[in-house]
């Protein structure tokens, strides 16, 4: 989990009970524990999902994140970026986010890094990688591309028949 790295813990040790995570065709679900053994009643391959989807891995076997899970993972992010409210929609376009955009940045948030991008208002928008590192964006140019954009709020949307 490069995006909250050591705090995954806290996602697996809550205060509300113990969670976990499982793979189900390709889809990896978090779920608790307590839903889960309710869940071994049925059987593999009558089961559509259980938890909460937070991705899958392709036929490559590389993991992809699914938006579904940006809520959980918000709270214990370690980088963060803010973006303007005038940058909040294109975010939400699918388009990248410009130094002129960006409201705030983590502080010590290498380049490529993997960032949750956040509204001023601390509202969870979506998931992108740092195109410029802390340092780097202080002195770039406005329109230089501080933020990849990987995935937003927006899919729920767009790719509602996908995120189960």
């Amino acid at each position: 989990m490069k995006r909250i790295g050591t705090n995954v813990k806290l996602l697996i040790d809550r205060t509300d009970g113990t969670y976990c995570f499982r793979e189900l065709k390709s889809r990896v679900y978090y779920v608790s524990e307590k839903i889960l053994k309710l869940a071994e009643t049925v059987p593999r391959e009558h089961m559509v999902s259980v938890g909460t989807c937070f991705g899958k891995f392709t036929r490559g076997n590389k993991f992809i994140l699914h938006i579904t899970a940006l809520a959980y993972l918000a709270p214990y992010a370690q980088y963060k970026i803010w973006l303007k409210p005038a940058a909040e929609q294109q975010f939400l376009y699918g388009n990248n986010v410009s130094k002129s955009g960006m409201g705030r940045i983590t502080e010590n948030t290498p380049v490529y890094q993997g960032v949750i991008v956040m509204s001023m208002s601390d509202v969870p928008l979506g998931f992108g990688v740092a195109a410029k590192s802390t340092n780097d964006c202080k002195m770039a140019d406005p329109l230089v591309t501080v933020c990849f954009h990987q995935a937003d709020i927006g899919e729920y949307i767009r790719s509602e028949e996908n995120l189960i």
